[in-house]
């Protein structure tokens, strides 16, 4: 009796350890998962969270004086993904106009963003300057080729994230007697 009830036992175990296989085999719908994969957290990426704050000064270089530059206007571009995780298409905010002392502030607000977009990072550049004689961009600071938004300060009773770039300088046009 005891052989029948190992031969039982037995039995179970190996129903038992198939009722598993089939239960991780998928269904045979596509290979087993490979358990030394690292799956990607797409949750870690969140959507923008906090209000975006982007602060500096814009300058005006005149020959070997600089002062600063009221009315100009920076650009700040972002590079995001859309709520799949694809890469959507670039978009941009302007700050508002500088004051008299150069300062310029622009602001984007989670409620602003549009496809549950992620945004990777962001980028600030001259845009425009009020002076016909003050309005070619120069690259200092990477007014032209785009000053990334890497380090901020939070400040939690604004719940705002605050990048400071720049300061940026535009300079006079360039003289009549350059090469072209």
């Amino acid at each position: 009796m005891s052989s029948s009830y190992l031969c039982f036992a037995i039995f179970m175990s190996l129903a038992l350890v198939a009722a598993i296989a089939s239960a991780t085999d998928y269904g045979g719908y596509g290979p087993r998962p490979d358990p030394n994969l690292v799956k990607p957290n797409l949750n870690k990426e969140k959507t923008l969270s906090a209000m975006i704050g982007v602060q500096g000064l814009v300058y005006c270089r005149s020959g070997p004086k600089r002062f600063p530059l009221q009315g100009a206007v920076v650009r700040i571009t972002c590079l995001a993904n859309d709520g799949s995780g694809y890469e959507a298409a670039p978009f941009s905010f302007l700050s508002e106009a500088t004051d008299a002392k150069g300062y310029f502030f622009a602001t984007l607000s989670p409620y602003e963003m549009q496809d549950n977009r992620r945004i990777k990072e962001c980028k600030a550049f001259l845009e425009e300057s009020p002076l016909e004689t003050c309005n070619v961009p120069t690259d200092a600071k990477q007014g032209i080729t785009g000053a990334l938004l890497a380090s901020y300060h939070y400040l939690s009773d604004k719940k705002m994230k605050l990048f400071t770039v720049g300061p940026f300088v535009y300079s006079s046009a360039p003289s009549s007697g350059s090469n072209y």
